[in-house]
């Protein structure tokens, strides 16, 4: 499996232990495997740590401090209902117990665990969860914008929005990463395929373009940030 999101950057990975080496250990070894890895070391930090790096899977100790592992969960599902989630667990946990966490169609592991164990129930959950998410939908959407991948619409509140082949590529590329700034670099990647080496007038052009088509008569979505880029996000 490709340790990439849709638009080539490194999947994220949220590491939620209390004891400090565990999680520095399990963070150095996705780290290696090509994870881009956050860490907390309590359910409260984990929260919102979650909220803000919006992660793809979650490495979470049963047994937190503040939090049990299971409310935290409760808590990250409320913004990401599918959430894969690899449970750290001791191993004197209760069968039953363990059978509820993974009811969801989870994993988990038992301490003391390998990092290789690790590593290859992580990979085969998000192996899994890619596979469902894109049966479900090829349908993106921040706030009242769509973007079907398969058919190729676009709609606004409603109207149907007419792209170019290349604009509907930018558009893409900024509703696979709502409220995250891109930069002129990374765009002429993703959607030019090609380095940026003094084309940043091209990327202006076409965030001009789409400006006018999807904010036209509206409250805008797409904002430039002076010096670092560009950022996608739903009018609140």
């Amino acid at each position: 499996m490709e340790l990439t999101r849709a638009d080539g950057s490194p999947l994220r990975v949220l590491v939620v232990d209390d004891e400090v080496n565990i999680a520095e250990l399990v963070a150095m070894a996705l780290r290696y495997e090509g994870f881009e890895v956050q860490a907390a070391h309590s359910g409260t930090k984990a929260v919102a740590a979650a909220k803000e790096m919006a992660p793809d899977a979650v490495v979470l100790d049963i047994m937190l401090p503040d939090i049990d592992g299971l409310e935290v969960l409760r808590r990250m599902r409320t913004t990401d209902p599918h959430l894969p989630v690899v449970f750290l667990t001791a191993r004197d946990a209760v069968e039953d117990r363990i059978a509820g966490l993974t009811a969801g169609g989870d994993d988990y592991v038992t301490k003391p665990f390998s990092l290789e164990e690790l590593v290859a129930r992580l990979r085969g959950l998000l192996r899994r969860a890619g596979a469902q998410a894109a049966a479900e939908s090829t349908v993106l959407t921040v706030g009242d914008l769509t973007l079907d991948e398969d058919s190729h619409e676009v709609h606004r509140g409603g109207d149907e929005i007419t792209l170019t082949a290349t604009e509907f590529e930018l558009l893409r590329f900024l509703m696979r990463n709502p409220r995250r700034v891109l930069s002129k670099a990374q765009i002429l990647d993703r959607v030019w395929n090609y380095d940026f080496g003094g084309q940043a007038n091209v990327v202006e052009l076409y965030i001009s373009y789409l400006r006018k088509k999807v904010d036209a008569g509206r409250q805008p979505m797409i904002h430039t940030m002076r010096g670092a880029g560009y950022v996608l996000k739903p009018v609140p």
